[in-house]
């Protein structure tokens, strides 16, 4: 029988092959780029990407993530290569704590938070989630930016435009 974490961790795997192939495709000489002045940097964005696993170590092994005590300082990265090897390390990491917990402590409560100010407080599961639904939005994100810089996108959960043709 399939324990929870298990399932968790097989999506885990199957959203990190098309985040990879994503990743793979940022150009180093674009880190800058931003489609509108509100967008954050093409760098940016790639190395958010690649440092989200580490939220699901978070969930396994602490209670929190507070801003006011561990500023977020992700690691800098330079193109596609840089991201990929970053993901995997973080990716890797993050893997390894499915096998050495049990279902029960996804029900533990765990807490995003600046200081006083509360941003998340939710169960070890939904942190899990949470930070696969922040892969997959921000993973769109990316697809975008490649889009308008005219950059083959790759399929994800299937072909991809570039890939049938059109």
């Amino acid at each position: 029988m399939k324990t929870l974490l298990n399932l968790l961790l097989a999506e885990l795997e199957d959203e990190s092959i098309g985040t990879r192939k994503m990743l793979a495709l940022v150009p180093a000489d674009k880190g800058d780029w931003k489609p509108h002045a509100k967008s954050m940097p093409l760098k940016e964005l790639g190395e958010h990407i690649a440092d989200l696993p580490t939220w699901i170590t978070l969930a396994f092994t602490t209670d929190e993530l507070d801003f006011a005590k561990n500023p977020y300082n992700p690691h800098h990265c330079n193109g596609g290569e840089e991201l990929v090897a970053y993901f995997d390390k973080n990716l890797a990491e993050a893997k390894a704590h499915f096998a050495q917990h049990e279902d029960a402590m996804l029900e533990e409560r765990w807490q995003l938070k600046n200081g006083d100010v509360v941003y998340m407080d939710i169960s070890k599961y939904e942190t899990i989630r949470h930070t696969f639904g922040q892969m997959i939005h921000h993973r769109a994100q990316l697809g975008v930016y490649l889009r308008l810089l005219d950059i083959p996108i790759p399929g994800v959960y299937g072909p991809s435009a570039d890939e049938m043709g059109a």
